[in-house]
């Protein structure tokens, strides 16, 4: 009776979600200033239809523009339905790896049926405010449509930093419009990346009146501390 009970129990709360493992927790959000502009909520899983973004090319200009190759760890932060993940896989190769991290648990799911069978993708469970990589593990990270939904950047940004290998690329994909209507003026971007230790590198302009901009992360022990940021009030664009 109660192994019956367990396995009812367990066929009612679906199916399991085996993520990788988490790396410790970093800085609480807490310990950041709120950023001074809207925080657009999450929406759905992807911004367009998988067909209209092959078309644009978006993933090769992407990928052509944050140089990723293969045999390289590549996080999707926010990977959502997991478009760039499985586009992902084949170009870094049996030789690199993909890290497909998100925090909502629908997506999560869906993202484990999507990628089973890919060897070379880890599906990671993380927060808001961290994205729980293990240290010094990425060579790049992407941020796509979903910089403007973080409602803490600057926890984010602190955290990912000691996922970043020396000389490892943070792009940033994202519309060219204010914060309520799923974008982030680029302005504003350079601002809260720059409060969080980030240098800008590279900046590219993409179909649809979207754009590229990648950064290099700060080493752990640059960045600056959690009370010392300051949001980016003067960069805001009216709401």
């Amino acid at each position: 009776m109660i192994w019956i009970m367990l396995l009812l129990s367990v066929a009612l709360a679906g199916p399991a979600l085996a993520t990788g493992p988490l790396a410790p927790s970093g800085a609480p959000a807490g310990a950041f200033p709120k950023p001074d502009r809207p925080v657009a909520e999450i929406v759905a899983p992807q911004w367009s239809s998988e067909a209209e973004r092959d078309r644009a090319g978006e993933f090769d200009q992407v990928a052509r523009g944050m140089g990723i190759a293969s045999g390289e760890t590549v996080a999707d932060i926010g990977a959502g339905s997991g478009y760039y993940v499985v586009r992902l896989s084949p170009r870094v190769g049996p030789g690199g790896k993909v890290l497909a991290e998100d925090v909502t648990p629908a997506y999560l799911a869906s993202l484990e049926r999507r990628v089973k069978g890919l060897g070379n993708v880890t599906v990671v469970r993380g927060e808001a405010h961290d994205p729980r990589l293990p240290p010094a593990s990425v060579d790049a990270a992407i941020l796509v449509h979903m910089y403007h939904e973080i409602a803490q950047p600057f926890g984010l940004l602190h955290n990912l930093a000691p996922a970043m290998r020396p000389g490892g690329r943070v792009g940033i994909v994202d519309a060219d419009d204010i914060p309520s209507r799923h974008g982030t003026p680029p302005a504003l971007l350079r601002c809260e990346l720059a409060a969080a230790g980030y240098r800008e590198t590279g900046f590219q302009t993409l179909s649809g009146g979207a754009y590229l901009a990648v950064f290099a992360a700060p080493a752990p022990e640059d960045r600056p501390r959690p009370e010392t940021i300051r949001s980016c009030r003067d960069a805001a664009t009216p709401r």
